[in-house]
């Protein structure tokens, strides 16, 4: 398991002094360091998450995922939403659909989730990427998601590349820490979490 960085460590107190909330960025700390085995062997807690949801009514689509090379930060989300109680969407390993979870936020806060585009070398938008917003510099979100230089941790993307941000639903209102949290710039910028 990787180490968690220190420059996060204030997450971790604003998740206990807010009873675990919100539940979808305490549930994927928990998660945090799982990584994807390289070659034919596939990590079992990701295979297992294949199969959790496509066990589930109307996830089928996830049936064939077998193997952790395929990308995996929807497969992440879907688990993290379906542990926590969420509906998610239907076809949960395109992380583009994510776009259509919840209600859309109007500023991207703690516990949002963030849907990036993708584009290839030549401007060509080849896919995209998903994750839990736990803060913002002035150029990035600081996402915290799966398959992120292949594992569960916190990256930092670009502004520019946000398809969506999207809220779940809060049942007993918004956790107090649910809101925007500025941090300084550190760390490199992600081109790619594929």
């Amino acid at each position: 398991m990787a180490e968690f960085p220190k420059e996060y460590e204030w997450l971790k107190s604003s998740l206990a002094q807010n009873q675990g909330h919100p539940l979808m960025v305490a549930e994927a700390l928990r998660q945090f360091g799982v990584h994807e085995i390289a070659g034919s062997a596939s990590n079992p807690i990701i295979i297992g998450w294949a199969k959790e949801i496509a066990a589930l009514p109307g996830k089928k689509s996830v049936t064939g995922y077998t193997n952790d090379d395929t990308a995996w930060c929807g497969l992440f989300m879907a688990h993290v939403a379906h542990t926590t109680g969420k509906p998610f969407p239907d076809e949960p390993l395109w992380a583009l659909n994510w776009a259509e979870f919840g209600t859309p936020s109007p500023q991207a806060s703690l516990g949002d989730v963030l849907v990036f585009n993708r584009f290839d070398k030549t401007g060509k938008l080849i896919g995209g990427h998903v994750g839990l917003y736990v803060a913002e510099d002035d150029d990035a979100f600081h996402v915290l998601g799966g398959n992120e230089s292949d594992q569960v941790e916190i990256t930092r993307i670009a502004k520019g590349r946000l398809k969506a941000a999207r809220r779940p639903a809060y049942p007993v209102g918004m956790p107090a820490n649910a809101k925007p949290v500025m941090v300084s710039a550190g760390g490199t910028l992600s081109q790619n979490e594929a």
